[in-house]
């Protein structure tokens, strides 16, 4: 799941917006060891009906209004793919609570829907006739100039994600959708193609609702070879050499940066990696989810660590790709500029071995990447923005 490229303003300030963020151990949340089909939970079954409408909302659908067949581009085995759809906002509204239908959950990793403007969805708009067949390849990024918000999203393991009540991301007249679809094809039949779609739950822009935004903290990864593994790829300029290949050179750039960035510059491979980043702007964290691909065994994030003013975010001691769903935090923690956030992770590179998707793969030194087959670190949060 890469959500934004690291190294432009924008994904630098949405960065350090979210890394201003706190939490509270009764907001902790655990999930169970990684199963041997790391798909199982959602490979099947419909998805439980939607919460009954709170006051003043209401229900618009979005989606493909034809099934996609992704295709992996250069030789991998993943497609990030990008659709602009249209909820028709004539009046200014809020974005309440979102419930993403995954129709080929086998090959669907996960979603994203970032907000345009109306400028910027007519930009979209010609991208997307540019480009042949349905939407356009979108790596890293909704391939659209200008800063997007990320408003919803859906992983493994998420039903409908509610925002706390008196909440809602803003969404003007006009605006537009960018659904991006991670589509993993070790994961299923992609010949089967996918129409996937979503419930929006939308508030009247009068009904007085504050604000939220979605913010990103990540960590390197750098994990050798399992103990026996062999193979060229067990080489990290090797390693990084193929994700450029198969993503593009923005993402050998992300892992050079989060190398920089979280260890003055210099690899430390391992199991374990961390990264501690300023918070710059205040604000009131109300929600936080990890993620991680296959490899993933526990991810932390924490406020202040190490200080009498240390909480814990989120700690996921056993984690499990099919259970990401946002968590409410029982407390919303307000933080100030000039707190610092950390966010940690363990990845076992012996999985690689047991799990059915990975064992037919050769051995890696696995770094960052947008692949099912390579790794990430990273902590998701949803805040309200300014002083509490």
């Amino acid at each position: 799941m890469r959500f934004r490229r690291l190294g432009t303003a924008g994904a630098l300030a949405a960065l350090l917006l979210v890394a201003a963020c706190g939490g509270d151990p009764a907001g902790t949340s655990t999930a169970s060891e990684p199963s041997t089909d790391p798909h199982s939970s959602h490979s099947g079954g419909s998805a439980p009906p939607p919460t009954p409408l709170r006051q003043g909302e209401r229900f618009v659908d979005i989606g493909l209004d034809r099934a996609y067949t992704p295709a992996a581009p250069n030789g991998g085995t993943d497609e990030y793919r990008c659709f602009l759809v249209d909820p028709k906002l004539t009046e200014p509204a809020y974005l309440t609570g979102s419930r993403f239908l995954p129709q080929n959950a086998a090959i669907v990793h996960h979603a994203i829907f970032y907000r345009l403007g109306p400028e910027q969805a007519k930009t979209a708009e010609q991208v997307d006739t540019d480009t042949p067949g349905e939407g356009w390849t979108c790596f890293g990024d909704t391939g659209v100039q200008g800063e997007t918000a990320w408003v919803a999203h859906w992983a493994p393991g998420a039903g409908e994600t509610l925002m706390p009540n008196g909440f809602g991301f803003e969404m003007p007249p006009g605006s537009k959708l960018v659904m991006q679809i991670h589509y993993n094809l070790l994961g299923g039949d992609g010949a089967q193609g996918d129409q996937s779609g979503m419930q929006m739950r939308l508030a009247t822009g009068g009904s007085g609702l504050k604000p939220l935004a979605t913010g990103l903290v990540m960590a390197p990864i750098e994990l050798p070879c399992e103990p026996g593994g062999t193979g060229p790829l067990c080489d990290r300029e090797t390693a990084v050499a193929d994700v450029e290949k198969r993503f593009g050179a923005e993402s050998g750039e992300t892992v050079d940066q989060l190398v920089q960035w979280c260890s003055g510059g210099k690899p430390k491979p391992g199991n374990t990696q961390s990264c501690d980043q300023p918070i710059e702007e205040p604000g009131t964290i109300y929600m936080a989810a990890g993620h991680m691909h296959l490899l993933g065994r526990a991810i932390k994030v924490e406020l202040n660590p190490g200080t009498a003013k240390a909480q814990t975010i989120i700690d996921v001691p056993q984690y499990n790709f099919d259970n990401q769903a946002l968590v409410p935090l029982k407390k919303p923690i307000p933080v100030a500029k000039g707190d610092s956030i950390r966010v940690t992770c363990t990845h076992d590179a012996t999985l690689r071995q047991k799990l059915p998707q990975l064992k037919q793969l050769p051995s890696r030194y696995v770094v960052w990447g947008e692949g099912t087959s390579d790794e990430m670190c990273l902590g998701i949060l949803v805040m309200s923005p300014g002083q509490a």
